[in-house]
């Protein structure tokens, strides 16, 4: 399993070959920091979701929330 972990004062970590390219968290997130990493595929042949400026990401975990594959974990504070 690929994993990707963004972290500042958060950490948001990916299970990358889960996802499926939904677009949920995307579209969900508050702050717009998260996107599909174009550029790459994930073993079941999508690109993975990415978080793109962890700086201004604010841990709100909706993007977790709505993830139906539970692609992402979101840790505040550490």
């Amino acid at each position: 399993m690929t994993v990707s972990t963004y972290a500042a004062k958060h950490r948001l970590t990916f299970a990358e070959n889960l996802c499926k390219g939904c677009e949920l968290c995307v579209a969900a997130c508050p702050k717009k920091v998260l996107k599909m990493d174009k550029t790459r595929v994930n073993a079941k042949g999508y690109s993975p979701a990415m978080c793109s400026d962890i700086e201004n990401c604010i841990a709100c975990g909706i993007c977790a929330k709505i993830c139906p594959d539970s692609v992402i974990k979101v840790e505040r504070d550490v």
